[in-house]
């Protein structure tokens, strides 16, 4: 059984990914070539942004972004501890510090209430991410970010194709950055990314940053990095497009399909009335979370943990005052998380397979330890804010 199936959809679009392939290979202009062009232009009238800079990498599209708003050593940068580290590491890498807001314990994304708590003068953009495939709570953290004059980038590696009260992800806020990484809902075959916004202005500075702060050739005047997007990368993207929307459409059933199966057993996602989600990653939690994932290892089923350690806890960002108890609700969600098999090729079989293992393993482990206390999405917000 596959955590992701590649293989499968790779059988499916041989045709035209091969065909994409063969061009580029043809033309041999494999950096910037005219198929990433092609791509920029698709996925801006998709996200219905002015501008798409596609790039070499989700975390370069975090940094060209990070850029192009003159985040410098020094600055704070708001997001949250529960995602992975590029997104922190982004923001350290210019020198930046990142500043960590617990997260909603429902939606796994950063809660806007806390945000105003943590704003100080240093305080140069805010950075939530888009988990699992929902999208953060934009509207509030944009009113937050205009109240005090800050830009928002909203990190959507994982939420690509999803909306956000009939908008799409990626074009939510002063710059949106996803990730084709393979394993995005929309991947390609090795690294690659994109920034969007509607300011032109921002436009002009990313694409220059892309290529090492050029603004003609072998002229610099701004410091850059070489994020260019190889061409056969957005050949790939372009052949996936193709079927994106029924995939998306077969994530979210698959997605409806485990919550009904799992329901009563375990924490499943929870999704606002108003949000699509393209399920990225099908994230439940559960008490004994190691045993369960031992248990579904055994019966041959792959999971993974999206994420075992908040980033606040990572040696490497490590902040006075932020320790462990500081930010409890992420730090709950990493000890109890498991991502179960997620991609639009899950057959019903398998599916099956899966909510049935998981149900009899918890149904065990309950009988075993009566203490042992399973959380639904059908708890109130409040109780499951308490949890």
């Amino acid at each position: 059984m596959e955590f992701i199936d590649l293989k499968t959809q790779y059988s499916r679009l041989k045709t035209s990914v091969d065909a994409r392939i063969h061009a580029v290979l043809t033309h041999g202009q494999f950096i910037m070539g005219a198929e990433v062009a092609e791509l920029e232009q698709r996925l801006a009238e998709r996200t219905g942004s002015r501008h798409c800079i596609a790039c070499s990498s989700g975390t370069d599209a975090l940094l060209i972004a990070l850029m192009a708003l003159g985040v410098q050593r020094g600055d704070e940068v708001v997001t949250t501890p529960f995602t992975f580290v590029a997104t922190a590491e982004s923001i350290a890498l210019l020198g930046a510090r990142p500043v960590f807001v617990d997260i909603d314990p429902r939606t796994y994304n950063l809660d806007p209430d806390r945000l105003e708590a943590v704003i100080t003068a240093r305080t140069k953009a805010i950075i939530p991410v888009s988990l699992y495939g929902q999208c953060a709570e934009m509207d509030k953290i944009n009113q937050v970010a205009v109240a005090h004059g800050l830009p928002v980038i909203e990190d959507a590696a994982q939420s690509f194709g999803a909306t956000y009260k009939g908008r799409a992800s990626g074009n939510l806020s002063t710059i949106g950055c996803t990730s084709f990484f393979p394993s995005k809902p929309l991947g390609c075959y090795g690294d690659s990314g994109a920034c969007f916004t509607n300011d032109d202005a921002l436009a002009r500075r990313m694409k220059q940053i892309r290529v090492h702060g050029q603004d003609r050739r072998y002229h610099h005047d701004s410091v850059g990095i070489n994020g260019r997007m190889d061409t056969l990368q957005a050949a790939v993207l372009l052949a996936k497009l193709e079927v994106f929307d029924s995939e998306v459409a077969e994530r979210m059933r698959l997605g409806a399909a485990y919550s009904e199966l799992l329901q009563d057993v375990a924490t499943t996602p929870y999704i606002e009335p108003y949000n699509t989600c393209v399920y990225a990653q099908y994230t439940i939690q559960a008490d004994g979370r190691n045993e369960l994932q031992a248990r579904l290892k055994r019966e041959g089923i792959p999971t993974a943990v999206h994420y075992p350690v908040p980033l606040h806890l990572q040696p490497a960002y490590f902040a006075p005052g932020v320790e462990r108890g500081s930010l409890p609700h992420a730090e709950a969600a990493a000890e109890r998380v498991l991502s179960l098999p997620m991609h639009p090729y899950l057959s019903g079989v398998d599916q099956e397979k899966i909510a049935e293992t998981v149900r009899n393993a918890m149904k065990q482990a309950a009988k075993g330890a009566p203490q042992l206390r399973m959380q639904t999405v059908r708890e109130s917000p409040e109780d499951s804010r308490l949890a």
